[in-house]
């Protein structure tokens, strides 16, 4: 990459799920990437294979502390976005969301970066309007088991803009839609991984309510490029802006896609739904179409098949150091009755 088009780039949240695969992208393309991330749903092995590139740097850091550091562009990630974590620290979640945005919103005026935030289609809640513009305001509950991370995006929105208006910050907002692919978080309780581990270990296929809920999946290269097209467009294009998959289906649909992928025996079983879950989500993409030409291009099933192999491979190395320990276990303890005999 030429010198001039070489950007230095700051990711937080980066070796998070998404946030490792827009660090892989960006250090393909030779820009100078920073990445930060204080490891409380990310992993350092989601980012191991960059560790040998020059152009890849590593910070732990929690962004609820301000950063100070030389960048051009910011992508702010940070946050845990699966309920199993969020509501784990709820408190931390909302303060992830609003301090994170506000300390990022401040380096970004400092140094006069263009900041992206990764924001979610949970800013609709339970949403009257189907499928979701970017114009309805939502259906959220402010005091529910879900809102400290709802109410926090919505609230890291509003930041967004008002710095955008008092400011004049160069801003892009993306609400991300569900989004799949390998690097998921195999304990994170979203659906495609839930489903995987499940169906990969003969374990029933656990659906809540009636399993008609729905949800649209959008593989995570196709939401990768939309990330970068959003932070690349032109300036009065600062969104909110759907970024997700509008192909549209139930739970029940997703989940006998996975055990017939999987060539599982799974059984499927129902539980009571969860508080607040949406009952449909479903973005509208035109905003996405006219601004960025962005449209997702990998189709479910072969999506579904690449997530498969890594979750397969994922049970694979699990299980190999699991029969690694027990065979050094079994070493130790033959070692130590032989002493004793000896003795």
């Amino acid at each position: 990459m030429k010198e001039a088009h070489r950007k230095r780039i700051l990711v937080t949240g980066g070796a998070g799920f998404l946030g490792s695969h827009l660090c892989e992208r960006l250090v393909m393309q030779g820009h100078d990437v920073l990445c930060i991330d204080n490891f409380y749903t990310g992993t350092k092995d989601n980012i191991a294979h960059l560790f040998d590139c020059a152009n890849f740097e590593l910070m732990r850091h929690d962004v609820t502390f301000p950063l100070y550091v030389e960048v051009d562009e910011i992508y702010n990630l940070a946050c845990p976005a699966s309920p199993v974590h969020y509501q784990h620290d709820p408190v931390q979640t909302t303060k992830t969301s609003v301090h994170g945005a506000i300390n990022m919103l401040g380096l970004a005026k400092r140094v006069g970066a263009r900041i992206f935030q990764a924001s979610t289609s949970e800013v609709y809640g339970d949403a009257r309007v189907h499928p979701q513009t970017e114009d309805y305001w939502g259906h959220v509950n402010p005091i529910g088991p879900r809102s400290c991370y709802d109410e926090g995006k919505r609230c890291a929105e509003t930041l967004f803009m008002d710095y955008r208006r008092q400011h004049g910050l160069s801003i892009k907002i993306a609400r991300i839609f569900n989004t799949y692919g390998p690097r998921m978080h195999p304990s994170d309780g979203r659906v495609v991984s839930n489903f995987m581990m499940q169906a990969l270990a003969g374990e029933p296929i656990t659906i809540y309510g009636e399993g008609l809920q729905t949800r649209s999946f959008c593989y995570v290269d196709d939401m990768i490029d939309a990330f970068i097209r959003l932070m690349n467009s032109p300036e009065d294009v600062t969104g909110p802006i759907n970024l997700g998959n509008p192909h549209e289906l139930s739970m029940l649909d997703i989940a006998k896609r996975i055990v017939a992928l999987t060539g599982s025996s799974s059984a499927l079983i129902f539980k009571p739904l969860p508080l607040d879950d949406p009952y449909h989500r479903r973005p509208d993409i035109s905003r996405a179409l006219d601004a960025l030409d962005w449209h997702p291009v990998t189709s479910l099933d072969e999506g579904l098949q690449r997530t498969a192999r890594y979750f397969q491979q994922l049970v694979q190395q699990r299980d190999s150091r699991a029969a690694g320990s027990d065979s050094a276990l079994t070493h130790q303890a033959e070692a130590l009755r032989r002493s004793i005999v000896a003795d």
